[in-house]
């Protein structure tokens, strides 16, 4: 009996532990994770790729009136700038140590000849090594001062027969090229970037997202009444959302107006690389399409795709991108295959009420706040290191330094698809091709599969060239042999046939 007692006040313990860990285990599992998607489009939990070394509203920088509504946000070496947009203001702020920013100034006027010296709903802001450049949204202007806030020139609305001189001009965002070129996407403009030269002249507009028209649609728009054309669905190219210039001069754009069905179908493309051209030249050889989440629920109150409002780029061409429905952000490498996602909605560290803009310090990552107007710092974990050291030595040409710096990240997560392609990736520019053919079948690459047994298929001819010879002539000659050793004997035979 005795013996009997003691085995159920174990299961009793027993069952008592587990009950007691499974809410622990819950909520650990809500506060934070990162995950990618596999070659099936399963979920796949990983470490943490970022941590958050900091969140920062208003009281952090000694100002009195808090943020309200900020959209814009940009980083010009450890400067950082901040468009308080309600507040009519700019934040000037410095980095000044891993987990320190501090207020510059408050940039609220400037002096010059111009008769309004103050902004009006500014969105974005652009800096470079002389100037500012703001978008002031609600006086229609883009302005350029210089760094002692002096008024030098305004980028206006275009007089351009293309641009419809009814409609408003509401600059919403900007960048700047090297040359001093202004691309601005404005409010309810689909054409694509506005275009400036520096001196201010309109050049005209840039980069438009192709229009995509259901046939059936357009067969009807032909036949239908001009009333009824009035009430369907113009076939007009996206409008973007925001705008991004890397470090080589590639222009990179966003869009929040997609559904659904216009991902699954390929008909719009929810981030786009340009070049000078206006040509979209992302490339996009990942198993998934560039949108945020691949698989959408409809779960806490949010439903529909990702809405990438905003990106930015490293100098590795990897980007991130901002998701303003769920908070989280996607990080994708140059060929397009996801690195990391993670973040969601919430009110605690690392989560989001309604993400405005998204910028980068190195690698380390600043998230702009709309709704609870502050702004996060993420920097990146030894996880998260490790593939960008991954990625930077393959592109530097230390293809063996890009193995091991993969190696370790398969030790810290064994299910991370992209770690096995990179090493095979490395193994194939080192020439040990058989190598990397295996980690590539491991992962379904087939096309890096094909291109590594191409090389080890010519490889292995040119090591057994003699032997393929030696083969090649045994078959061939011994034929002949036999055949020339049959038609002597046969010829022998017959000889003796006719003597007799």
């Amino acid at each position: 009996m005795k013996r009997l007692a003691k085995r159920i006040g174990a299961f009793a313990a027993a069952c008592l532990m587990i009950l007691v860990s499974m809410p622990i285990q819950a909520q650990a599992a809500e506060k934070g994770y990162t995950y990618t998607y596999d070659y099936w489009g399963d979920v796949q939990y990983s470490p943490d790729a970022y941590e958050v070394a900091g969140t920062f509203t208003a009281v952090d920088f000694g100002l009195e009136n808090k943020l309200t509504s900020p959209q814009g946000l940009f980083v010009y070496k450890d400067y950082i700038y901040i468009v308080d947009t309600n507040n009519n203001r700019i934040l000037e702020l410095q980095r000044t140590g891993d987990t320190k920013i501090e207020l510059v100034r408050e940039i609220t006027e400037f002096t010059g000849d111009v008769e309004v010296t103050t902004f009006n709903a500014p969105h974005d802001i652009a800096v470079d090594e002389d100037y500012f450049y703001i978008a002031d949204k609600s006086n229609g202007r883009v302005l350029k001062l210089t760094k002692d806030l002096e008024y030098v020139m305004s980028f206006t609305k275009p007089t351009d027969a293309t641009f419809d001189q009814a409609m408003e001009f509401l600059p919403h965002k900007i960048v700047i090229d090297t040359a001093g070129r202004v691309y601005c996407i404005a409010t309810n403009v689909n054409k694509g970037l506005i275009k400036y030269e520096p001196d201010g002249t309109f050049v005209g507009f840039v980069g438009a997202t192709p229009a995509t028209y259901n046939f059936m649609d357009y067969i009807w728009k032909k036949i239908a009444t001009k009333a009824q054309r009035a009430q369907m669905e113009n076939f007009v190219p996206t409008e973007y959302d925001n705008i991004y210039i890397d470090h080589e001069g590639f222009i990179y754009t966003t869009t929040t107006n997609v559904t659904e069905v216009e991902i699954d179908n390929g008909s719009v493309d929810p981030v786009r690389r340009l070049n000078m051209m206006g040509s979209d030249i992302l490339i996009r050889n990942g198993n998934w399409v560039i949108c945020g989440d691949v698989w959408i629920g409809n779960a806490g109150g949010y439903s529909g795709p990702s809405l990438l409002t905003d990106v930015t780029a490293f100098e590795n061409e990897s980007y991130v991108v901002l998701d303003r429905n769920r908070g989280r952000l996607f990080g994708y490498d140059d060929q397009g295959n996801m690195l990391f996602a993670f973040g969601g909605s919430g009110n605690v560290d690392g989560y989001f009420r309604t993400p405005s803009a998204i910028e980068h310090m190195g690698y380390d990552l600043l998230v702009l706040d709309a709704v609870d107007c502050s702004l996060t710092l993420f920097t990146p974990t030894e996880y998260g290191n490790l593939i960008y050291e991954a990625m930077d030595l393959f592109k530097s040409g230390d293809y063996a330094g890009s193995e091991a710096a993969w190696r370790k990240v398969i030790a810290l997560n064994g299910n991370y698809d992209l770690a096995y392609i990179g090493i095979g990736r490395a193994l194939l520019r080192q020439q040990r091709y058989r190598e990397a053919m295996d980690y590539f079948e491991l992962k379904w690459d087939a096309e890096n599969y094909s291109k590594a047994f191409q090389y080890y298929r010519k490889e292995w001819v040119e090591e057994n060239i003699i032997w393929i010879v030696i083969v090649l002539a045994v078959i061939i000659v011994i034929p002949l042999i036999v055949g020339r050793i049959k038609k002597i004997k046969y010829e022998i035979d017959t000889a003796d046939i006719f003597r007799r």
